[in-house]
Order: C-alpha cells, then structure tokens, then sequence
C-alpha cells in the first residue's frame, strides 16, 4: 500500500492508503478525526465537507492521492477551542438541532466567508446549496453566517 504524505490542520502526516481511498476515511479511520463526517458518499449531501487549499471539497469523493499537494483543513483544524466566530455564532444562535451536518456546514461558511467577508442571503444560499439539513435549521444557518461576518439580518 502506497503511504502519502498530507498537509492537515498545519501538520504533516503520513498515510498508508490506496490511492483511491477517500479522504473521508483516512481523516475518520486513519487519523481519528471523527468531526467530518459520513453523510450519503455521493458528494450530495455536504456532510463531509473540508478545505482544501481554502476551498470547500467533500472528502467522501476526493481521493486521497488528489489531496497530496494540497493544505487540509477539517472543522477541528477550524479552531481549537471552538472559538472561530462561525462557531461561536452556532453556539449563540442555537443553529444545531441534531447536530450531523453541522460541521460540514460551518466548513462550507467558513470557505464562504475567506472569499467574501460580508455576504448577502443570495451568495449565502448559493454557496450553502450544496449542504443539506434534515432538521431544516437553513435560516438560522444564514442569521449565524451573518452574525460572524459581523452583521445582523438580511443584506
């Protein structure tokens, strides 16, 4: 089995795994990084969202070996001590109901707000399309975007 060497949460760490192994299972079963997590495996429904290089990927479909160049962020890589305002705003606004998709949420956001700082409600919904809620917590996912990008309500 190949071994690769990623780039996550600022740290380097190496890897056996065949390079067609999704992410999603090196950072759960290799790496014991518990917080992304197993939503549908297609990529649909953003549970398992993390950064690459910045960018919001779903680690379900990425293969490892596309992830070698890259710097991976995963929501415990987001703050340590739950102090990011994505998750402070979470907290505050007491967005999560069942909780499972919320850390692909705030990855999603946190991706959001790296590119624009104070988004409107049309560039929130589209750049949370990709993240489904079965407790159906969307507008108080938006009101938290808000708040931790500083402003209150609609824009």
């Amino acid at each position: 089995m190949p071994v690769f060497s990623l780039n996550i949460n600022n740290q380097s760490v190496s890897v056996d795994a065949d390079a067609d192994t999704p992410l999603l299972w090196v950072l759960r079963d290799s790496l014991e990084l518990k917080g992304t997590k197993f939503g549908c495996g297609k990529s649909q429904c953003g549970a398992c969202t993390v950064h690459l290089n910045g960018n919001a990927v779903r680690s379900c479909s990425l293969p490892v070996a596309a992830a070698t160049k890259g710097k991976i962020t995963t929501i415990e890589g987001l703050s340590r001590d739950g102090s990011h305002p994505l998750q402070k705003a979470w907290m505050e606004l007491d967005v999560p109901q069942c909780g499972y998709c919320q850390a692909g949420q705030i990855m999603s956001a946190a991706a959001l707000l790296s590119k624009k700082p104070h988004p409107t409600d049309s560039e929130i919904d589209t750049a949370m399309s990709g993240n489904l809620c079965r407790c159906g917590t969307y507008l108080r996912i938006r009101k938290a975007i808000h708040t931790a990008a500083g402003k209150e309500g609609k824009s």
